[in-house]
């Protein structure tokens, strides 16, 4: 009897990218989605990676939210990317940890602000046991430490399938958000889980951020009402980076 069938939570399937191109993350998440609409994948999806520097540009980004002209940005070895999310600019970079969710609403509820939501009291679960003081803030998509950004949420939906997701700060440098208005808000200061638990910061930064992966992954599941596992070995060809 499989694992899953002993199981009275339906699953939640994962799968660590490590450092990946935007792009091809982008790709990936895009086939993942055409799976789960089409069934062909079973169950709800957590993609967890980095990127190399790159701003997007969600469909809400107003004109003079990116500081430095995309060509000067492209010189200093930052991407910049459209997309079709919604929000405003995002930044990603090495030492954030950015989660794609694909999920079916129609097996949750069919509900854009709610998954928003959700998504939120995930990270906030996930790194609260760390001394990370972490909230929501009203009018506000994201989640904060007093009045301190610490994740960033963007999605899109086809079908009421999700995909996008959360960009959490946790080990980065926050330079490179130095050439936009983060998330179009005037004035943000952005923050990490590194800052934001200095005794743990004194740790290993690699230790620190393997915890907030694997707390991630079981807040996702425990929000959500899934069950954390492994990819199923038949996708584990298409969803490949590159496939």
């Amino acid at each position: 009897m499989s694992h899953r069938a002993l199981s009275a939570m339906p699953p939640l399937y994962s799968l660590d990218l490590g450092l990946v191109d935007y792009q091809d993350a982008r790709a990936l998440q895009q086939r993942a989605a055409h799976l789960r609409i089409s069934g062909e994948l079973d169950g709800d999806l957590l993609l967890l990676c980095e990127h190399p520097a790159v701003v997007t540009l969600g469909r809400a980004t107003k004109p003079g939210h990116l500081l430095t002209p995309a060509d000067e940005l492209t010189t200093l070895g930052v991407q910049v990317h459209d997309v079709e999310r919604g929000g405003d600019i995002t930044v990603h970079e090495p030492g954030q940890l950015v989660g794609y969710l694909v999920l079916d609403l129609k097996q949750h509820r069919k509900d854009l602000h709610w998954f928003l939501r959700q998504t939120e009291a995930s990270i906030i679960e996930a790194v609260t046991p760390l001394g990370v003081a972490a909230s929501t803030r009203a009018g506000l998509t994201g989640v904060w430490v007093d009045d301190r950004k610490l994740a960033s949420i963007g999605v899109h939906a086809r079908d009421w399938v999700t995909w996008h997701g959360f960009a959490l700060n946790v080990v980065n440098d926050l330079s490179t958000f130095a050439h936009t208005v983060p998330c179009g808000i005037p004035d943000v200061v952005m923050t990490s889980v590194a800052r934001e638990c200095t005794a743990r910061a004194r740790e290993s930064l690699p230790l620190l951020a393997h915890e907030v992966r694997r707390r991630v992954v079981e807040a996702v599941g425990a929000v959500f009402g899934l069950e954390p596992q492994g990819l199923p070995t038949g996708m584990r060809g298409e969803l490949r980076v590159g496939s």
